[in-house]
């Protein structure tokens, strides 16, 4: 290991969506930054994969989160035109829900909010103008147009050569060991080397609660399976015809995507008791009961895209108590930002995140409209 310490203005620890956005803010803003991630970049051991990841204006969670989605798009559509990278998939977004649930009483209450055009539909109306749907009669949905999926590995990727370009450093394979604060920024030790700077990034995904200690009962990693099933008719799950979902039944709900790139049509079941896991002890093995259990889901609300299953493959989402993000500085360590929690519908985000974290890091807050996402109210 190299004993010398070499210095930045900036370290970045986790090159995932928000470590790699937040590392190319960070760059474009004339910082020395180094960015440090323990695996590959990009890779498939938290949740910055999976080929597709949904974007969308309605955000049924919080009508505050909508002002961020649109920073996030406008910021992705930037990416694209810097890199040449096809980021971005429009495809229209449908919310659903059974009687009785709240998930489109919500989805309205942002788009009147902010004024985001949407049409209330029924299932019937559903089923008819997107025919891979079968939503059961009673359910009830908002399809707002400008929805669609974010290609993952593409925007990490994206992130990190404008980072690059920008004259940051990214270095995978190397895992941070130990931080410390010090009278003029922080001290970090990896398995490699030693690094000063004088601002530290957090943005390490399921394993954040193991380098923030007074942040560890706020966040839990928990596991989610996404399914890739073979469409019996495959024209009908296609971008021009299938967007995105988010359908909550009486007893589960679930998110899903067209198929793209890798064949199948891709979702995955939100638990109501999600599996709760060590990430240094992550099984990346899918059984067979969590197949089942999507393979229901398919079959409920999407017979004709439930064939022969293609592929599974796990995930690692960081649940926050509340369900909100954690973003600023750490209490108690101003040259300390964090950004955590996600709770699984963050990746849409990750754009907008990262400018976020460079402003904390360079002016010492934000305008962006976060405060429900400040860490300051733990």
């Amino acid at each position: 290991m190299n004993t010398s310490v070499e210095r930045h203005d900036a370290l970045v620890v986790g090159v995932g969506g928000m470590g790699s956005a937040a590392t190319y803010h960070l760059a474009r803003r004339g910082l020395d930054v180094l960015g440090v991630e323990q695996f590959d970049v990009p890779h498939a051991r938290g949740s910055s994969h999976g080929g597709s990841r949904i974007v969308r204006l309605v955000q049924h969670e919080d009508p505050s989160y909508v002002p961020l989605a649109r920073r996030a798009l406008d910021l992705y559509r930037d990416l694209e035109a810097e890199t040449g990278r096809d980021l971005l998939t429009t495809t229209g977004s449908v919310h659903a829900g059974a009687p009785g649930t709240e998930i489109v009483a919500d989805a309205t209450e942002s788009c009147e909010e902010h004024g985001v055009p949407y049409e209330r539909l029924s299932a019937a109306e559903v089923n008819e103008r997107f025919p891979g749907y079968d939503l059961p009669d009673g359910f009830e949905a908002v399809f707002q147009p400008d929805g669609g999926f974010v290609d993952p590995e593409r925007a990490v990727a994206g992130h990190v050569e404008a980072a690059i370009a920008e004259g940051a450093t990214v270095r995978a394979r190397e895992r941070v060991r130990d931080w410390h604060e010090t009278g003029d920024g922080v001290r970090v030790k990896t398995d490699k080397g030693r690094y000063a700077a004088d601002h530290l990034v957090v943005t390490a995904g399921a394993w954040a609660g193991k380098l923030l200690s007074d942040l560890e009962p706020e966040l839990t990693p928990v596991r989610r399976v996404m399914a890739w099933l073979q469409p019996h008719a495959p024209e009908k799950f296609q971008p021009e015809t299938f967007p995105v979902f988010s359908v909550r039944g009486d007893d589960e709900s679930g998110y899903g995507f067209p198929v793209y790139e890798t064949p199948g049509f891709k979702f995955g079941r939100s638990p109501s008791n999600p599996k709760v896991v060590d990430p240094d002890e992550f099984d990346p093995e899918p059984s067979h009961a969590e197949e089942e259990l999507l393979r229901r889901f398919a079959t409920r609300y999407f017979p004709d895209g439930a064939g022969p299953t293609l592929k599974l493959a796990p995930c690692m989402l960081t649940e926050s108590g509340d369900g909100d993000f954690l973003l600023g500085h750490l209490p108690g360590h101003d040259a300390v930002t964090v950004a955590a929690g996600f709770t699984g519908h963050g990746f849409k985000f990750t754009s907008a995140v990262g400018e976020v974290l460079a402003d904390f890091v360079v002016e010492g807050d934000t305008d962006r409209p976060i405060d429900v996402h400040r860490i300051g109210r733990l």
